[in-house]
């Protein structure tokens, strides 16, 4: 995969090494000579360029890109660069990072990105998944499709417990996307069981938005217990 990142400062230069080692092709653009650090990603290709500008975009090679990556620490500079990248390119996939989350509402496919992210948004999320066992913690959001990402952790005395995936039936538009358990992805599969201080990932559609306080009652609440195995019904 070919991957275009504007931006070569600690973020970028960080995306940029972990993409490589996952062996991806990776192209730096950065407009500050001081950001040139070669040395420090040596395997991407670099270009000392202002990548807000639609020549330099394509000299950086954003017309053969698969995803174009916008990190510097300018918001109007990633808006910019995303919607260059796909309204002069086509690129398929962009990904813009938010430095203020005050301006997060602008981070959607009307300036041209798929994807944001905001480390704010997201330390915080971490911080509270950290303190709230039991609790419904958003975690990300994706802007195109308007799906939510949400993580639960379950409590010790959850009445899941032991109980099989297949057993729970969830609100309508919401999945069980992985299960991290001591530290690994586990694919959420008929026949697996809950356990004890499992991290639950839903995903939620727009649609479904509506029933999320439905998911922390499912797997918390201790006056409905969940059905055995003879009489569980089954996820549609």
């Amino acid at each position: 995969m070919k991957v275009l990142i504007a931006g070569a400062g600690s973020v970028g230069r960080s995306i940029a090494r972990e993409l490589i080692s996952h062996g991806h092709e990776v192209t730096l653009v950065d407009r500050s000579p001081e950001a040139m650090r070669v040395a420090s990603v040596a395997d991407a290709d670099w270009l000392l360029a202002d990548a807000c500008d639609v020549d330099s975009l394509a000299q950086a090679g954003a017309g053969d890109a698969d995803v174009v990556v916008s990190a510097t620490g300018d918001d109007k500079a990633n808006l910019v660069v995303s919607l260059l990248s796909k309204t002069e390119y086509g690129v398929p996939r962009t990904v813009a990072r938010v430095n203020n989350p005050k301006n997060e509402w602008l981070f959607d496919e009307t300036w041209g990105v798929d994807v944001s992210v905001s480390t704010p948004r997201i330390m915080t999320a971490l911080v509270e998944e950290a303190v709230s066992v039991g609790s419904l913690v958003p975690v990300f959001r994706f802007h195109q499709s308007g799906a939510h990402m949400h993580e639960l952790t379950l409590p010790d005395d959850s009445p899941v417990i032991g109980q099989l995936v297949s057993q729970v039936e969830l609100p309508p538009h919401t999945v069980l996307s992985a299960i991290l358990r001591d530290y690994r992805p586990i694919t959420p599969d008929t026949d697996e069981r809950f356990e004890r201080g499992d991290e639950l990932l839903f995903l939620t559609a727009k649609e479904g938005e509506s029933a999320l306080e439905e998911i922390p009652v499912i797997f918390t609440a201790q006056d409905e217990p969940v059905p055995r195995d003879d009489e569980a019904p089954m996820l549609g």
